[in-house]
């Protein structure tokens, strides 16, 4: 259920339209994708297909999103990584086609990394993207714009995973807006870095 579910609080957050993006949750060795071109409003439980670690279909009967490869790729490179999800968010998408990197304008860049870099262009759906994207990541981002294209983000968590795609948002609309009025301020290195320690070891609850 958590596939459908994340998919429509995607939707619901203005961060992709219609069938776009796509979501993924990684139990061990097996991956829940959401089936390509099915409306978020109607992915069940049933129609969620299963796929390895390689992106070849394991169990159900519906096709998995096109883009399986990058998922997987980021799976097979993060084992920190228990969820993804890309979306096609307005603000993001804007610096995505800019080929321009989202940087420390706003605090809770931290949540992603030091900026919010861009990973170069490939065609959807292709393993070169899922390289780019997982290459440009590394371990020290949990989410990318993808030039020309969208955003990949990530979490051990689908709820982690959310709420970075919804920080990404966030961060770029603050910079687009900021940026249309002046010159923003952005934050040293060391204070980004020391704020994102603080988000993954004191903040909330935990």
């Amino acid at each position: 259920m958590e596939v459908g579910d994340l998919g429509r609080r995607m939707l619901a957050q203005d961060l992709t339209r219609g069938t776009g993006g796509n979501v993924s949750v990684r139990g061990d060795n097996r991956v829940a994708m959401s089936p390509s071109g099915v409306p978020y409003e109607d992915v069940t439980p049933d129609s969620v297909p299963l796929v390895d670690l390689d992106g070849e279909v394991a169990s159900g009967d519906l096709k998995p999103s096109s883009e399986t490869p990058m998922h997987t790729m980021i799976y097979r490179e993060r084992d920190d990584v228990g969820a993804v999800i890309h979306t096609h968010s307005p603000y993001a998408s804007t610096f995505a086609s800019l080929n321009e990197p989202v940087p420390a304008s706003h605090y809770l860049i931290a949540y992603i990394g030091r900026e919010i870099p861009v990973a170069g262009y490939e065609p959807p759906g292709t393993e070169a993207l899922g390289r780019l994207a997982a290459d440009t990541m590394g371990d020290d981002h949990d989410a990318v714009l993808l030039k020309n294209h969208g955003v990949i983000a990530v979490g051990p968590t689908g709820e982690d995973a959310l709420e970075c795609a919804m920080m990404v948002e966030y961060c770029a609309r603050i910079h687009y807006q900021a940026s249309a009025i002046g010159s923003p301020e952005i934050l040293p290195d060391e204070a980004v870095d020391d704020l994102r320690t603080m988000f993954r070891e004191d903040y909330g609850q935990q």
